[in-house]
Formats: C-alpha cells, structure tokens, sequence
C-alpha cells in the first residue's frame, strides 16, 4: 500500500515571526512580577492556625437519636462483618486478637440493637 505522505512529512523550516522574538528586559519584568505573585516575597508571613481534630466531619444537629442509633448499628455490624472475614485468613495470635475484636464489635452492636429496640419515638 502506498503512503501518500512521507513518515515524517517533509517540511521546511519554521519562519521567524519579527513580532514574536523575545526581549531579555520584558522576559525578567513578567518572571519578577510571576514570582512576586505567586510567592510575595515581601508579604508577612501568618500564623497558620492549629488544626482541630472534631471539625472535620460533623453530624447535623438536627438528626434524630434513632437515626444515630441505626447508623452506629449498621457501622459496627459492617465492621463485626469484616473482622469476621479476617479472622478466616489468619492464624496464630492475630486471630486471637480478630476474635476479640469481633467479639466487641458484636457486644457494641448488641447494645445499639437494644437501646433501639427500647427507643421510644417522639
């Protein structure tokens, strides 16, 4: 089969454009005022506030307390789930330390599922 255009395609040179040739002046004025934006170099530097562990997630106060329950529910049955699908890949002491961990977890969502199931709407 025949290539119609040449791999890589002959061209000439790229011509000079007069207008667009660089001036060493002009180039240090846009990196002085690039740098003196970006970096301020004469700003005063602030003090960065400390970070706060609670802030990041939030529960909306207006969320019910059976609401809160189901979620805690679902959040430590999910995890019993996990730590009981670890414990069947692991042998030795860590499955003794799994089996415990899952044995709390379960304790915990024990606890949630009766709080829930003596919750008293409204």
């Amino acid at each position: 089969m025949f290539k119609v255009t040449p791999n890589p395609p002959n061209t000439g040179p790229v011509p000079c454009d007069a207008a667009f040739e660089l001036d060493p002046k002009k180039m240090k004025e846009a990196a002085d005022r690039a740098l003196s934006y970006y970096l301020k170099p004469g700003a005063t530097k602030t003090q960065i506030p400390p970070r706060s562990s609670g802030t990041f997630f939030t529960i909306d106060a207006a969320v019910d307390d059976e609401t809160l329950l189901v979620e805690v529910y679902e959040s430590l049955s999910t995890a019993r789930k996990m730590v009981n699908d670890l414990v069947e890949l692991t042998d030795g002491p860590r499955r003794h330390t799994m089996l415990v961990l899952h044995r709390s977890l379960l304790m915990g969502e024990m606890a949630v599922n009766r709080v829930l199931d003596n919750h008293k709407p409204g």
